[in-house]
């Protein structure tokens, strides 16, 4: 079923073309990633497709009926409170109807969501009072949340802990409807994505597959560009000796021919949008033994209350150490106080007297929206003058870029903006929180080779994987109950040991549907199946509060497990019979209402019963 169609969409700046006659088919099923550097429109087509920005011209029709559900980059939440201000983000559809009252099914399936994005325990705060990083996950639950066809999202992945990462994937994996989306998570996109769309200086390229499937075409369209190059310099070079064959043969040579040897001779092929590597290194001082040591360190939060507690730490001159933990978990609060900017609650930190921090926090210096990008690096004191010029062409801030305003630049942009002002400092410890959000992929590549190269010291906060798996040696392991340790061997290393034990408890679940019928059952979590979720949780938290066994007999057990296992098969020939009549509907808008309607309430009784099966399978386990 087609969602949205857009046809020969342009969007342009004073100074440049965005992008230009950009043409997009959106399908049910569709999970399209959008990639480019930033400032080339990826935010804005976002915008135009989803029916909230009109496009200078084009056209955008969508299908009868289609709702659109969207995170903005900026996530505006209405006035209230936090469970309000999703559940209003929820209109009520058909689909519910077997649920009972609507309005109560969408605030318990907003808190549902909160809950797994970190929010669940700020659920009557007013959203006047949320950080920048949790209005953006209220907003994401605002969206997924939404009974919509098409999720419209933009860096969906800023602020999220690993864990909430990992559940979203799964959530996205199991929509049902179209995904349009802005991420800078790499493996987001390999583990999702259907089609890519690389928007390069006003042109758009599609790539059918994954991430690793556009990689490889830009990295062909690459190499046909400059094998297109070598034969046109070679036919330059006959025309122009053509050319100079004399000016009495030159005056009888035909007119179309002398045209098209000029056109070889002055014609360049475009180039990559940026040239050459991103070099971020100036001069950075030698840094001494003593770098940063924390003894027996507790860390408050702005509140005062401890987070983090007896912390022994020791930085090492090239230290490469990455702080990963849950949301809240007084992540941020210890780079505050590595960088001078908060005491500890308890203990003492001894600072290097060859240290030169810098940090880079989550939001950035703030960034007067008048002022030309020139005037920001050279500060408020001086002239701009031609070091600052060199310095922002090294950041890829041309010569036209260093005279725009603040105010004109993307999200992206600004970020790159603010990461150079603090490596413009010269430092020799930097301190970085969640540095790979809003910045485009190329720029996180870039700062990664810089990282490895780097003679200095970085303690980096992050929940990018891919980020983490390239530039961190050691991990230092903040478990959100006030204690941290570090991890030797990296990221990789602490990841896969927590993926082992996670997958523990589902290894039975998997032994025995490999036995049952041939039948395997669906996984992922979708809108409609939450509640059976936390229904299933409280039937275990009952048999766990009269002491982990429920008293029933193991060959009571058994037989519920091969009742529960009949229902799976049941339930997945429905659910398999329904997404086919769905394919075969066309454009039968009631019929399609009604197959969705009967789609949701079997899967949502698959995941009901899912979760049902694995309690029953543990139970017996432990017997």
């Amino acid at each position: 079923m087609i969602l949205i169609d857009a046809v020969g969409l342009t969007v342009t700046r004073p100074d440049r073309d965005l992008f230009r006659d950009v043409s997009i088919t959106v399908n049910s099923g569709d999970r399209i990633g959008f990639v480019g550097i930033n400032g080339t429109g990826k935010s804005t087509l976002l915008r135009v497709l989803a029916g909230q920005q009109v496009p200078d011209s084009g056209e955008v029709r969508r299908g009868r009926g289609v709702t659109i559900a969207v995170l903005d980059q900026e996530a505006p939440l209405p006035a209230g409170t936090v469970r309000d201000a999703v559940a209003t983000g929820f209109e009520a559809s058909e689909s519910l109807s077997s649920g009972g009252d609507p309005a109560a099914v969408a605030e318990w399936e907003g808190e549902a969501v909160l809950d797994r994005l970190g929010m669940g325990n700020h659920l009557d705060r007013s959203t006047d009072e949320l950080s920048g990083g949790e209005r953006k996950r209220v907003a994401l639950a605002r969206a997924l949340v939404h009974q919509s066809d098409v999720l419209v999202l933009d860096e969906p992945t800023n602020h999220l802990d690993l864990d909430s990462i990992e559940w979203l994937q799964h959530r996205l994996r199991s929509h049902q409807g179209g995904i349009l989306m802005v991420t800078h998570d790499r493996h987001l996109l390999d583990a999702l994505t259907t089609r890519m769309v690389e928007l390069d200086r006003g042109r758009a390229f599609v790539h059918n597959g994954s991430y690793a499937d556009h990689l490889e075409a830009k990295q062909q369209r690459e190499v046909d560009a400059a094998a297109a190059e070598a034969v046109r310099r070679n036919l330059a070079r006959q025309e122009l000796a053509w050319l100079r064959r004399g000016a009495p043969a030159r005056t009888s040579k035909p007119k179309a021919r002398i045209e098209r040897a000029v056109a070889l001779v002055d014609g360049r092929p475009q180039g990559p949008a940026r040239a050459g590597n991103l070099h971020l290194e100036f001069g950075t001082p030698r840094l001494g033994d003593v770098v940063i040591e924390l003894d027996g360190v507790t860390v408050g939060d702005p509140l005062g209350r401890p987070v983090i507690g007896d912390l022994d730490l020791r930085l090492d001159p090239r230290e490469r150490l990455g702080v990963v933990g849950p949301n809240g978990a007084g992540k941020t609060s210890l780079l505050d106080v590595l960088a001078g900017r908060r005491d500890p609650l308890s203990g003492s930190v001894t600072v290097g007297t060859t240290a030169q921090i810098a940090y880079y926090s989550q939001l950035g210096a703030e960034l007067d929206p008048d002022a030309r990008v020139r005037e920001v690096v050279a500060g408020p004191h001086r002239q701009p003058d031609w070091t600052d010029a060199r310095l922002l062409e090294a950041f890829w801030f041309d010569s036209d870029a260093q005279w725009a305003q603040v105010s004109t630049l993307s999200g992206g942009e600004r970020r790159r903006l603010q990461l150079m002002q603090v490596l413009a400092r010269r430092p020799n410890v930097l301190l970085l929180d969640e540095p790979t959000n809003d910045l485009d992929l190329e720029t996180l590549r870039a700062l990664e080779d810089f990282l490895d190269d780097w003679p200095g010291a970085v303690v980096a906060v992050s929940h990018d994987r891919a980020f983490l798996e390239r530039v961190v040696a050691d991990a230092l392991i903040v478990d959100g109950s006030g204690s941290a340790r570090r991890w030797p061997g990296g990221f990789g290393a602490w990841d896969a040991k927590r993926r082992a034990a996670l997958s523990t408890g589902r290894s039975v679940r998997s032994r025995a549907r490999s036995a049952a019928d041939g039948s395997t059952p669906g996984g992922g979590t979708t809108a409609a199946t939450t509640s059976a979720t936390k229904t299933s949780e409280t039937k275990k938290g009952s048999s766990d509060s009269r002491g982990g066994r429920s008293g029933r007999s193991s060959s009571t057990i058994g037989h519920q497990l091969r009742q529960a296992e009949k229902r799976l098969a049941r339930l997945e020939k429905q659910r398999a019979g329904l997404t086919e009549q769905l394919a075969q509907a066309g454009a039968d808008h009631d019929l399609l209402a009604t197959l969705g309607t009967d789609l949701a309430k079997v899967v949502a009784e698959l995941e009901a019963t899912e979760e049902e099966w694995l309690a029953l399978a543990e139970e017996q386990e432990q017997r």
